[in-house]
């Protein structure tokens, strides 16, 4: 048996599909970096958590940071690779209605739910920004004693809920064109 060769080109990227255009491009780059980004905000929160866990209950030293800074981390791990799931379909979905219906009509189907959740993140950006700027105007702090700025964690969740969006927002149209 002979070997079969490898098309180093037709291999699927670790980064998900090859993008469309410059725009594509670099919302795939973004994609790229806050996924990294996220990535080691898990990392951390792990390590926080981990800490907050031995300094309490062996050292006997209160703590009242680490969990407020672990959730900050995991708002942003989970807002900010929102695009890149996106980007390699791994949201959950239901395939129940694939099984029953026509390829074409299926189509439609997934067309229709892009086009609907589009429209959920669109709002949902809009609203987030919204926040972010009425934190920073108002100067608002969580109610601890560590007391951390809001517009993070906002700031976060605008950040990755507009990328989502626009990824949402590049696959409508190239679903358009075929």
């Amino acid at each position: 048996m002979k070997p079969e060769s490898i098309d180093l080109a037709a291999k699927a990227s670790p980064w998900g599909p090859p993008a469309a255009g410059p725009i594509g491009g670099t919302l795939g780059l973004a994609n790229r970096v806050l996924t990294i980004i996220s990535a080691i905000a898990l990392m951390v929160a792990g390590a926080v958590m981990t800490y907050g866990m031995f300094v309490r209950y062996w050292l006997r030293i209160p703590t009242d940071w680490q969990d407020e800074l672990t959730v900050f981390l995991l708002v942003g791990a989970t807002f900010l690779s929102a695009g890149y799931i996106q980007a390699n379909r791994g949201h959950v979905g239901i395939d129940a209605l694939a099984e029953i219906l026509s390829p074409k009509a299926d189509r439609v189907r997934r067309w229709l739910a892009d086009l609907l959740s589009f429209v959920f993140c669109l709002f949902f950006s809009w609203k987030s920004w919204t926040l972010v700027l009425e934190a920073i105007d108002e100067g608002q702090v969580t109610q601890t004693t560590w007391a951390p700025p809001l517009w993070i964690p906002y700031g976060m969740m605008a950040l990755g809920m507009s990328v989502l969006t626009l990824q949402l927002l590049l696959q409508l149209m190239q679903k358009r064109r075929h």
